[in-house]
């Protein structure tokens, strides 16, 4: 049977850390392994990983986005590896339903959710009161239905799965683009470029807080660190990403 690596970058954030950890372990029936990869937290996440049984990558500074997100790649011993969100809060069904779609055909390389807070088409609109509701919207939602997996050209990376023969083939993610942004359209247009698919699963709805981290740092920062990598993505592909969106 093949098994998961989730991957979990994660920077003075325990507390949405332990409640994605939480999710996980109630809401993930397959196989799995999870790997937090500690930014130089100045809270208590390594101590409370190490007590948690997680496997732990303590980085001694914050890295950023992609660099840890490698980290926990090279570390993974998955088939289907899935980097995710520590403000993210997954349902049920969620894997078993994202997996089906990325085995679906040897040509799909990357699949995702869909969720509450995301840009493009991932975004859906279910009101709802508060967690507990949203558990139980999505597991209406999370009803394994193929009819329900649309083709795109970009998926974000909030939730990304994908095979780690993807990986062995395109490699890792680029660490230029680090703290963070574009990284994800930058994977997601080398997987097309080697000729693989990408599909947003509309039958698996995960919750996500929302640029959780980006946000501790200020607004300001953020927008000038978005356009800095859009620039460096312009610069790299001579494309421009917002035309996939």
């Amino acid at each position: 049977m093949t098994k998961a690596s989730i991957i979990i970058p994660t920077y003075n954030g325990l507390d949405l850390l332990q409640r994605c950890v939480q999710s996980i372990r109630r809401y993930t029936d397959l196989p799995h392994e999870i790997i937090v990869v500690d930014n130089g937290s100045r809270d208590d996440t390594a101590a409370w990983c190490l007590r948690e049984k997680l496997t732990l990558v303590s980085l001694p500074r914050n890295e950023g986005f992609p660099i840890a997100c490698n980290k926990g790649l090279r570390l993974s011993s998955g088939d289907t590896i899935v980097l995710l969100n520590n403000d993210t809060v997954v349902t049920r069904n969620w894997l078993a339903n994202l997996s089906s779609a990325l085995h679906s055909s040897a040509d799909v390389g990357i699949v995702g959710p869909v969720t509450n807070y995301a840009s493009g088409s991932q975004q859906v609109h279910y009101p709802f009161e508060d967690l507990e509701e949203f558990q139980r919207i999505a597991e209406a939602v999370n009803v394994s239905d193929p009819a329900k997996r649309k083709r795109v050209e970009r998926i974000v990376g909030l939730c990304f799965v994908f095979r780690r023969e993807l990986m062995e083939k395109i490699g890792l993610l680029d660490e230029r683009f680090s703290p963070g942004h574009y990284e994800d359209d930058d994977y997601c247009l080398r997987a097309r470029l080697h000729g693989f698919g990408l599909i947003v699963c509309h039958d698996a709805l995960i919750y996500h807080e929302g640029s959780a981290s980006f946000k501790r740092e200020g607004s300001l920062e953020q927008s000038l660190l978005v356009e800095r990598n859009y620039k460096m993505f312009m610069d790299k592909w001579q494309l421009d990403p917002r035309a996939f969106v």
